[in-house]
């Protein structure tokens, strides 16, 4: 049985372009291990999370950590300043509708500023 408040995996990695897709595996792949199930708001949420660091910051790397906390909570770490921005919808936009869809799939998500510079974006999954 896994208790509350648990952290159930923790990964760092390299901020650039292939950090989406390797935590969007190891997302996969904790799921897989877990056995909790469809992990695929899990890995939707962390891609753009992940990707929203690499393309918005000059952060060197990012943290991503999965809880099990009122539902399962993912929280990406990184160190800058930079805070998320919900962008308005725009039908011609090509980009920028990523926080509106992550609004849509869970159930709150957040920025908390870190004492030490940086900040954890977090998402609150159902379940």
């Amino acid at each position: 049985m896994i208790e509350t408040g648990m952290v159930l995996g923790v990964i760092s990695i390299e901020s650039s372009a292939r950090a989406p897709e390797v935590a969007r595996k190891w997302v996969s792949a904790l799921y897989q291990r877990r056995c909790l199930g469809d992990d695929y708001v899990a890995r939707t949420v962390v891609t753009e999370l992940v990707t929203n660091v690499h393309k918005h910051t000059d952060t060197k790397r990012v943290s991503v950590r999965l809880l099990l906390e009122e539902g399962l909570r993912v929280e990406v770490e990184d160190r800058s300043a930079v805070l998320p921005v919900v962008q308005a919808w725009d039908d011609t936009a090509e980009s920028g509708r990523g926080l509106l869809m992550l609004g849509v799939l869970v159930q709150e998500w957040g920025v908390r500023p870190l004492a030490d510079g940086g900040k954890v974006t977090w998402a609150r999954l159902g379940g």
